[in-house]
């Protein structure tokens, strides 16, 4: 009988020995990834394109987060922090996400367990095993992951035992379009990422304008809600807002929510529509965008007929989807619409599921083909708009205790999450529940 070797016999020591878990991305699940990490002493490296931790948050620092405080910190981080003399902020208050990065993200990266593991302005660009491909199988399991990094001064590699990618997803934004494309023409004078500093930094922008803003998710809302303040002042100011659906229920529908502020978001948005402040258009298919000297027109389609629309600004509030081409040599199961984890796809499903109805999960859902890599946090999600901060927090406990092998540890999942009825409506237009 003639037998296959598929797993060459080891005649020297482990190769991943000596090696740390390199966890991509300084955000707040990210540093709690390494919190959990190094308090099970596991070795570890946290990659960050930024200059500073919390750099994605830092984007929308002018924006309120639904949760309070005691739902932001993470509990392994909140023992570092104390153990160097942190002052907690007041549990019940709703911080802004440039609170979030000035009191918590920053202090935490700036502890002793965590400055020395953290180096910044290193993106990473590639993911892959050393010396392999996709292809390859024999031995994988025990070769280490070759990271490549871009940095201000040169490109490198590095080596690591496992990788936990937690670089989240607001720097890759769904299309405008609703074929999911972006317009062919230039935007860089009409069009608006999510989440604008309406009433800060780029209030002269919008101020006496036109303005679409395009997406049925928490992101839209909050943009529209700091438009009408600033049309309190700048009357001329116009606000019209698109959305594919018959009605924006995922942010029309929270009554009943447990996240009090995120229910208030969705009342005082719905009080702009009602009162003629906000111009809503429904069911509205956009195909094109076309810039002239006097703005931007939306071409598409309205019930089933042809539609125009102009404007002077657009604000795609359209949502985000995971940036997956640095991992192209990692071997992944993915599910083919949300672009989740293929065993955590159905669980935050947004037809099925709110923020508060995700069940527990951990590293059993959140296993790939590819041994010891995991996607955790917002990107993990996919472009499903139900991510919640302790959800994250939740993920990276689990994957700590299987990597510092509990394998039993990381199986007991639990999580109390705020019941909502938010994010179960169709396939919207993005949005995110923590923000």
């Amino acid at each position: 009988m003639t037998m296959a070797l598929t797993v060459p016999a080891r005649r020297e020591a482990s190769r991943l020995a000596g090696l740390p878990v390199v966890v991509i991305g300084a955000g707040p699940v990210g540093l709690a990834a390494a919190a959990h990490l190094l308090e099970r002493g596991v070795e570890v490296l946290i990659l960050e394109a930024g200059e500073a931790a919390g750099a994605g948050v830092s984007s929308w620092g002018h924006v309120r987060l639904f949760s309070p405080w005691s739902e932001v910190v993470d509990p392994a981080a909140a023992r570092l922090l104390d153990a160097a003399g942190w002052d907690a902020p007041e549990a019940r208050r709703l911080p802004l996400g440039s609170e979030v990065v000035r009191d918590y993200l920053l202090p935490l990266a700036g502890t002793p367990a965590l400055s020395p593991v953290l180096r910044y302005s290193s993106r990473v660009t590639a993911v892959s095993r050393q010396g392999m491909d996709k292809t390859r199988s024999m031995g994988r399991a025990d070769t280490p992951f070759l990271l490549r990094i871009s940095t201000p001064t040169a490109d490198e590699t590095l080596l690591a035992r496992a990788v936990i990618d937690t670089s989240g997803t607001l720097s890759n934004a769904n299309g405008l379009l609703a074929s999911g494309w972006n317009p062919t023409a230039d935007g860089a004078l009409w069009l608006a990422n999510a989440m604008p500093d309406v009433l800060g930094t780029e209030r002269a922008r919008f101020a006496g304008r036109r303005v679409v803003v395009v997406g049925a998710g928490h992101s839209a809302a909050n943009t529209l809600l700091a438009l009408a303040k600033l049309k309190e002042t700048e009357p001329e100011t116009e606000i019209v807002w698109v959305i594919r659906n018959a009605t924006p229920v995922r942010v029309f529908g929270e009554a009943t929510d447990e996240l009090a502020a995120r229910g208030q978001l969705g009342d005082n948005t719905h009080s702009l529509v009602r009162r003629g402040v906000v111009e809503l258009v429904d069911l509205f298919e956009i195909d094109d965008a076309h810039p002239d000297e006097e703005g931007v027109r939306l071409t598409g389609r309205r019930y089933g007929n042809p539609f125009e629309l102009r404007g002077d600004i657009v604000v795609a509030a359209t949502g985000f989807r995971p940036d997956l081409s640095i991992l192209r040599e990692i071997r992944l199961s993915l599910d083919d619409i949300v672009e989740a984890p293929r065993q955590l796809a159905p669980l935050i499903d947004p037809n099925l599921h709110s923020c508060g109805t995700v069940p527990p999960h951990g590293v059993a859902e959140l296993t790939q083909p590819e041994p010891n890599f995991f996607i955790a946090g917002m990107k993990s999600y996919g472009r499903a708009p139900t991510f919640l901060m302790l959800t994250g927090y939740e993920q990276v406990r689990s994957i700590a205790d299987e990597l510092a092998g509990d394998p039993d540890a990381a199986r007991v999942v639990q999580l109390i999450l705020p019941e909502t009825g938010v994010c179960s409506s169709g396939p919207g237009d993005g949005g995110s529940c923590c923000s």
